[in-house]
């Protein structure tokens, strides 16, 4: 049957890609930031992939998000070697560590965060079936995409109602506390148990092949994307065999 949804094809909002290209590129950044060295090609590898969330987030129109991305990893970048002549070596070392580390991890939480915000369950969960990945990965991970938009609902209603009462601002931490984080960790344990029972009531565990309306082909962007992944796993494998 033809529909207008079956024959959308992906804009600006899902980035003009397909979700497999997206997922590749997704594990191509987290996997070569955390596991390059640094050294060689991978300085520049790095640096290159670190540029690949900014620019994605700049064509998807977050304006404020791109800003903010691009401060957190330059105040990242910049700070430790700023800051490192000043420090005692303890603290030196405990502050140089844990800034290197988000440094890696803040492309590859960036990346994520874009796969998110441009994919739908439905377009996951096809995805999914046409790698023929199994259900006890796609059901997770499907539910894992509506858990976290719906916890930024729920902090940001907490967040009002806190305002309207006139409660729980950052000037008592302990109020802040007790009124917006313990009904936030009370929520997590219903919206997971929710959206279990929501993937098991959509017939995701279905022993059955699953139909979807969400067409998915690789187009040109698709295949300039996969190729830019071969590319930087390709560096990534041969500095670390090669030593380049």
């Amino acid at each position: 049957m033809e529909t207008i949804l079956r024959n959308t094809r992906p804009g600006r909002k899902q980035m003009f890609l397909d979700p497999r290209s997206k997922l590749a590129l997704c594990l191509t950044v987290f996997f070569a930031t955390l596991a390059g060295d640094g050294m060689g090609v991978m300085k520049y590898v790095q640096v290159v992939l670190a540029v690949v969330p900014l620019v994605c987030f700049v064509i998807l129109g977050k304006v404020w998000l791109s800003v903010y991305y691009a401060l957190l990893y330059v105040f990242s970048m910049t700070v430790p070697y700023l800051l490192a002549p000043y420090l005692p070596p303890v603290v030196n070392l405990l502050f140089t560590g844990v800034i290197v580390v988000s440094t890696q991890m803040i492309p590859a939480m960036s990346m994520f965060c874009f796969l998110v915000i441009t994919t739908s369950v439905s377009e996951f969960v096809a995805a999914m079936d046409r790698m023929h990945m199994p259900k006890v990965v796609t059901i997770p991970v499907s539910s894992m995409f509506r858990f976290f938009p719906t916890i930024a609902e729920e902090s940001s209603a907490i967040r009002d109602a806190m305002k309207q009462r006139k409660t729980g601002s950052i000037r008592n931490p302990m109020e802040m506390l007790e009124y917006r984080f313990v009904p936030l960790l009370m929520s997590l344990v219903s919206i997971g148990n929710d959206l279990s029972a929501s993937a098991l009531t959509r017939g995701l565990d279905a022993p059955g092949r699953r139909t979807s309306v969400c067409r998915l082909k690789f187009r040109t962007a698709d295949a300039a994307v996969l190729v830019f992944c071969a590319a930087a796993v390709g560096l990534l494998i041969a500095s670390q065999v090669f030593g380049i």
